[in-house]
């Protein structure tokens, strides 16, 4: 027995149901991921469904919502919904996270979309070297819980303006800029840590997190060793790219030969993004309402539901 319904992309696609496409393919180009071609069919087959799945889960709410008013007999503003994207580094969620952004943005219902990630609560490098945690960089005590659920606390609550700290992949540091997020009629939050629980932090003071505020968790999944050779992709597509960026943390990289830096990729997989996923990422996977099954080619293979 499964609490999941199991789609093949035939299956889910024909779930559509007419759903216009109001992206193009240079919208599609702008989304996609270092590694990955975002096609037109994948994203008509895979995430039109998905987003007319969230669409009715929105309007649902919104309707609930409405029935509070009628009863309190005040009209307050409705708190937003939020969508946990969940995944190993380089499977692709942040695509997933951006793709959505723009569809969901296009329903008339919900124009005001929203996308956090996690990264931008991880502590500086500063208090990671000070803390000697820098090599558990995505690991869950490199994250900064607490401001992170005040910010989700805060979002659910409808309070206006809130700052998001911002993370730069180039400096390997959080930034000195601040993202606004004002209300949103949906919030999409994606990271590593989303769907982590209490289970996950027992040392923890508190016993709230992000993963008591979501409205719907997606995963976004694939085999452990095709995750590693895409992390492995995009760590040479970085060291002839982000990595030549001047103020690059990584820019040592770009002087090392191609097997010594695939060499290196392994090293950091297996020591610590491998290592992650099987900790702490991969066991939170049982928790979403939806994973997205994705084969080597990059293209999601299976659907699974919970009931």
């Amino acid at each position: 027995m499964t609490p999941y319904i199991s789609f093949n992309r035939q299956q889910w696609a024909e779930l559509r149901n007419s759903v216009p496409m109001t992206l193009s393919e240079d919208d599609l180009k702008e989304l996609q991921g270092v590694n990955e071609s975002l096609t037109m069919e994948e994203s008509v087959e895979i995430y039109l469904p998905l987003a007319r799945l969230l669409n009715l889960y929105i309007s649902a709410r919104q309707s609930r919502n409405t029935v509070l008013q009628h009863f309190l007999g005040a009209k307050t503003a409705p708190p937003p919904f939020i969508i946990g994207i969940a995944g190993s580094v380089a499977v692709g969620k942040s695509t997933t996270a951006r793709l959505l952004k723009a569809l969901l943005s296009r329903w008339e219902d919900h124009t005001k979309v929203e996308l956090v990630t996690t990264d931008g609560f991880l502590y500086p490098k500063k208090v990671l070297d000070e803390q000697g945690i820098m090599h558990r960089k995505g690991f869950p005590e490199s994250y900064d819980i607490k401001r992170l659920v005040e910010f989700v606390s805060d979002i659910k609550a409808g309070k206006p303006n809130l700052q998001v700290p911002v993370y730069s992949h180039i400096t390997y540091d959080i930034t000195d800029e601040v993202k606004i997020v004002d209300r949103p009629d949906v919030l999409i939050i994606e990271g590593l840590n989303v769907l982590q629980s209490g289970m996950d932090y027992p040392h923890a003071p508190h016993r709230v997190f992000v993963s008591d505020f979501l409205d719907f968790t997606i995963y976004v999944d694939a085999e452990t060793p095709i995750i590693e050779q895409w992390y492995i992709d995009r760590f040479l597509n970085f060291r002839k790219g982000a990595f030549t960026k001047p103020g690059s943390y990584f820019s040592h990289y770009t002087q090392l030969s191609e097997q010594q830096a695939i060499d290196k990729a392994k090293n950091i997989w297996h020591s610590i993004n491998g290592l992650n996923l099987n900790e702490n990422i991969l066991p939170t996977k049982g928790r979403a309402q939806l994973i997205l099954k994705k084969g080597q080619n990059h293209l999601v293979e299976e659907i699974l539901l919970r009931k």
